[in-house]
């Protein structure tokens, strides 16, 4: 799980799923001339199919997102699921809190409890169609600062200023390590100068995506092979008209069709 592909929408999932679970300990009902009133828990199939159903439909909504790729039980994906549970559960607390018999009223749980389930099935609704619930939760990492001169840049996979830093400077082909493209010259000898490169010719870069983006297979295939997550540098290794092919850290590679708003190492 990637908590990083988490989006602002999944926290308002996540902030309502949590207003509701505290609003089922609060009053359910209330009367006049009683102190103790009742909560959700003492009306065990609102507590239970309620309020619980709606904190597992939120759990469901944010688990599906952390995933490296989408779940499905019997067919049925589990945010679209998720979905399901919140809608089902404004219903329901909303003819209940029409629905208050003679001789009582609504409680601050009741109350509470149906607006936290409309916000939760709003943003549950609402995420995939607007760009900013879309937006990264955590924020990806800004590329690191550029070294000092003679300063060794720190190397690893997924870092972008892995490979040698300044204008002019050679780039190592994909795959080979950094000390072996680095090889000093002999002393008093010129640095050779690095072949211009071909008109339309494509360098490898480091990119990072907005927002959890599917990686289909390079055959065209239309179900995806991984999902891109923000918050994580992946190596562009080529390029078709709009799309990219990237490879992920474990070595899959694929066809990342959307690249608008991608962030550049």
């Amino acid at each position: 799980m990637n908590i990083r592909s988490l989006t602002r929408g999944d926290g308002v999932v996540i902030g309502a799923a949590v207003l509701l679970f505290i609003a089922s300990f609060l009053s359910f009902y209330t009367a006049a001339g009683y102190s103790d009133a009742p909560t959700a828990w003492d009306y065990l199939g609102d507590g239970l199919g309620l309020y619980v159903g709606g904190v597992i439909g939120a759990a469901l909504i944010v688990v599906n997102r952390a995933l490296p790729q989408p779940r499905k039980i019997a067919g049925i994906d589990l945010g679209q699921a998720g979905v399901a549970f919140s809608v089902l559960v404004v219903w329901a607390l909303f003819w209940t809190l029409v629905d208050v018999q003679d001789g009582l009223s609504a409680g601050a749980g009741l109350i509470l409890g149906f607006i936290a389930s409309l916000v939760l099935a709003g943003a549950a609704i609402a995420t995939p169609l607007l760009p900013p619930l879309q937006a990264a939760l955590v924020p990806a990492p800004k590329p690191a600062a550029p070294q000092p001169y003679g300063a060794q840049p720190p190397g690893g996979y997924g870092y972008p200023g892995a490979g040698p830093a300044g204008p002019g400077a050679p780039q190592p082909s994909y795959g080979t390590p950094p000390q072996q493209a680095q090889a000093a010259q002999p002393f008093g000898q010129p640095q050779p100068a690095p072949a211009p490169a071909p008109a339309g010719d494509f360098s490898p870069f480091w990119f990072a995506v907005p927002v959890a983006r599917p990686l289909f297979a390079e055959d065209g295939s239309p179900s995806p092979i991984a999902e891109l997550a923000p918050g994580t540098w992946y190596l562009a290794v080529e390029q078709r008209g709009p799309a990219l092919v990237a490879q992920t850290q474990d070595g899959r590679r694929g066809v990342l069709q959307d690249t608008s708003g991608i962030q550049r190492g």
